[in-house]
């Protein structure tokens, strides 16, 4: 990709962790739409389960995520019993005791729960759910923010995928962006995990930060070699503060421009690649021998709010603050603000606000998608007959997708679409030609890299 083309095709589109995408969920889709989509799950479907725990000990100033800054454990205690309560409120309208597959952990940072608590949640699952032998079980890990006791009480709840996040190891970046962690606390926290038998062990980096480099960059994913993870992610990061304030306090001249970012993404990626990993979508890498590299070469990769999946649950379960849910039906969200949701809870109320109910036609959008997000190709022809349904006239799509193809993006043959491999950084651009809402809102989203 040449330099032009990049700032060209740099835009800011959706993630496409869903479609249609969160900012399109409507207040009309909220508690009581919910509820009655719970009680119409069958009873020998498989569900995944999603907990947000939306507090840290200190606020990152990169962070684009729901959190605020628990100065005491006061407010943690109270969310730990409104979550408790929720899975309650779930249960009572579930079908039946059903069968879980994965569950994730994520926030905030969860490990700010204590120990007893972050067994207390645990066990309030196992009561409610059938957690399946072999359910992956993964937890979003600050290594800053973790002892050996929390790592046995998660061990002992069946944890057996820890996410620690880095982000970069180089200290002038880290003092930039408030997350000072040296390489050595990282690598004694995967120490513990492993010693603790929690085999599968992620890493997440970040490139684009201010006063990141191409070598600054490849140094970071060098130490992180080190730790020799099963998986590793690689996201941008995404530049929004006039969702996120703090983001405010970055120097925004210390900012890398899009070309920059291309290049600091492309030669992490070769490294990782050059050890022996295997690129996993847009921003994921794993070892050859990794469920994820077996399921994109297998074409059933998936793609949900945690990134790139093996889940293929038809339904996924979102407990606390502005979590998510996806349901055969459609998407539903918790309230955004903690305090929102500790009133609905405490009240005996589902904390669901807004969502969106799915027609036939955003089912085989989301098809077509995922398959883009994860495959790179999509045969448009082959996703109308897999939904039984003649699918739409795609002609001003196929046009588009025409225009994008002679700027090398995409090649076409017939109804079926592919992207070139120096061009996949820019798969989301591809994705948004089928995107029935892009611009239907004033929505802004992150740049594509």
């Amino acid at each position: 990709m040449t330099p032009e083309l990049i700032a060209r095709y740099d835009q800011r589109v959706p993630r496409y962790t869903s479609y249609p995408p969160a900012p399109h969920f409507k207040p009309e889709v909220a508690a009581a739409t919910y509820a009655a989509w719970l009680s119409t799950l069958s009873p020998q479907a498989t569900v995944s389960l999603y907990l947000h725990v939306p507090f840290c000990k200190e606020l990152c100033l990169y962070c684009g995520c729901h959190t605020t800054v628990a100065r005491s454990y006061r407010p943690v205690a109270a969310y730990v019993d409104c979550l408790e309560r929720e899975i309650a409120l779930v249960a009572e309208l579930l079908p039946s005791r059903m069968g879980v597959t994965h569950i994730h952990w994520d926030g905030g940072t969860p490990t700010i729960l204590s120990p007893e608590d972050l067994r207390r949640i645990s066990s309030a699952l196992g009561v409610v759910f059938d957690v399946r032998p072999g359910a992956e079980i993964a937890l979003e890990i600050d290594p800053r923010a973790i002892t050996q006791e929390h790592v046995r009480a998660l061990a002992e709840s069946g944890l057996n995928r820890a996410s620690l996040g880095v982000q970069d190891f180089d200290p002038k970046v880290q003092e930039t962006i408030k997350r000072v962690q040296s390489f050595e606390r990282t690598r004694q926290v995967a120490s513990w995990l492993r010693e603790a038998g929690v085999s599968g062990i992620n890493l997440d980096l970040m490139y684009g930060l201010p006063y990141q480099t191409v070598e600054s960059v490849v140094r970071s994913v060098k130490l992180a070699l080190q730790l020799d993870p099963d998986r590793i992610a690689l996201f941008g990061y995404a530049h929004v503060p006039w969702m996120k304030r703090h983001q405010a306090l970055l120097p925004e001249d210390a900012l890398p421009d899009s070309i920059a970012r291309v290049k600091q993404r492309d030669a992490a990626a070769a490294t990782l690649i050059d050890a022996g990993y295997v690129a996993i979508g847009v921003d994921h890498f794993a070892k050859p021998i990794d469920p994820l590299a077996a399921r994109q070469g297998e074409g059933r990769l998936h793609r949900n709010f945690q990134g790139y999946t093996t889940d293929d649950a038809p339904a996924l379960i979102g407990f606390g603050t502005s979590a998510i849910g996806s349901l055969p039906q459609g998407y539903v969200q918790n309230a955004p603000t903690t305090a929102a949701y500790l009133a609905a809870v405490m009240d005996g109320r589902l904390p669901t606000i807004r969502g969106v109910a799915l027609t036939d036609e955003d089912r085989l959008r989301r098809t077509i998608i995922e398959r883009l997000m994860c495959d790179f190709s999509v045969d448009l022809n082959q996703v109308g007959l897999a939904h039984a349904t003649t699918a739409p006239d795609f002609s001003r799509e196929l046009q588009a997708i025409d225009d994008l193809a002679q700027e090398g993006l995409v090649t076409r043959d017939g109804l079926a679409v592919s992207v070139p491999e120096d061009s996949r950084a820019l798969v989301r651009n591809v994705c948004a030609v089928f995107d029935q809402y892009l611009n239907t809102v004033a929505a802004r989203y992150s740049q594509v890299v």
